[in-house]
């Protein structure tokens, strides 16, 4: 046998597959699911997992000050599947070690792969509760949730966070080594300033500098949503991989597709919407899984050409039973697909 040419460029499957260990624990692949407020529950995750290929899954944003106390039977948020855990990151949002050590613990106790910290969340609710991407406008208070949350624990400790709240990429360098000085085993990096609702594109050369300024994985986020995004970012920044956000809920399959080459089948977007309404009836009751539902159309219908048509059918659904109605009627197999996503929509 030959040996392989080192000329060759590697594909993106070979970027994506390259061994990866977190805290000394193994991950499938470097192609992983943001943590998504809404969307990234229990029933989506059950169906993503249907189609492989997503090295690390997180769950939403749950409230540190909860968690310890927290029903997962009843809760909406701190939810899962007891097959999903080893592989499954817990996101945290907090303001204070008091709240986030307790958090980080129970964590830990209930098996999950490791705990995630919010740094990155500009929704003013978070923020008003000096929460999410407020921590990174006070350093110390952000480096004493870091160390409280690691001396807490021994799983791997996540952080992500974003460029901060001006565009100078300074501070979030300094702060990066800071949170590895303190024993952070990952990055997962949003290059955007706080305020920015998605109107700006990210700057890669800002991932590039953090990546390059710790010697822990730094993961990339931030509009990827084809697979020339995600080499590009990969390519240009160095970065150990990358988190996938909305694009992961309009089509969950792109995980298997980029990392193991699997095509799409003629159904495939019908069968998905059928797949998470039922998910959703699973493990919500139906005021919950309607509300879901609703918001995971935002992603969906902005696959297709005349998305907002589509859209509009599923917000008329009154129960889950209207809903699959709609599926029925409108989502077939000859609608017109975007490469991207009509940001229209999309952006929302």
């Amino acid at each position: 046998m030959k040996a392989m040419d080192k000329t060759i460029k590697p594909t993106l499957a070979d970027l994506l597959n390259r061994p990866l260990s977190i805290g000394g624990k193994k991950i499938a692949n470097r192609l992983w699911l943001a943590p998504l407020a809404g969307l990234g529950h229990v029933a989506y995750r059950k169906v993503l997992e249907s189609y492989g290929g997503c090295g690390l899954t997180f769950t939403e944003m749950c409230s540190a000050k909860g968690v310890p106390t927290e029903k997962p039977s009843v809760s909406t948020m701190f939810s899962w599947r007891e097959e999903e855990l080893d592989h499954l990151v817990c996101q945290i949002f907090g303001a204070t070690p008091e709240e986030m050590a307790p958090a980080a613990r129970r964590i830990e106790n209930e098996g999950f792969f490791g705990v995630d910290i919010n740094m990155g969340c500009s929704v003013s609710g978070i923020v008003k509760r000096n929460a999410g991407a407020a921590l990174l406008k006070d350093p110390d208070a952000a480096l004493a949730a870091v160390k409280s949350v690691r001396q807490a624990v021994s799983i791997p400790v996540f952080v992500k966070f974003r460029t901060g709240w001006t565009p100078d990429i300074g501070p979030a360098v300094e702060l990066a080594q800071q949170f590895e000085a303190e024993g952070v085993d990952c990055l997962v990096f949003h290059p955007r300033v706080a305020p920015d609702k998605r109107t700006k594109p990210p700057i890669l050369d800002h991932i590039k500098a953090i990546t390059e300024a710790v010697s822990i994985p730094v993961f990339g986020n931030g509009d990827v949503v084809t697979p020339e995004n995600c080499l590009k970012m990969l390519e240009t920044t160095g970065c150990a991989g990358v988190s996938v956000g909305r694009m992961a809920i309009a089509r969950p399959w792109l995980f298997a597709e980029w990392t193991a080459g699997y095509t799409p089948t003629e159904t495939c977007f019908r069968d998905y919407a059928f797949q998470l309404a039922d998910a959703l009836d699973q493990h919500f009751n139906e005021v919950h899984a309607l509300k879901r539902y609703k918001l995971f159309t935002i992603y969906f219908a902005a696959n297709f050409t005349f998305g907002h048509s589509l859209q509009s059918k599923f917000l008329g659904a009154k129960s889950m039973d209207d809903v699959r109605d709609v599926i029925q009627k409108y989502v077939k197999t000859d609608m017109r697909l975007t490469k991207r996503p009509n940001m229209n929509i999309y952006s929302i």
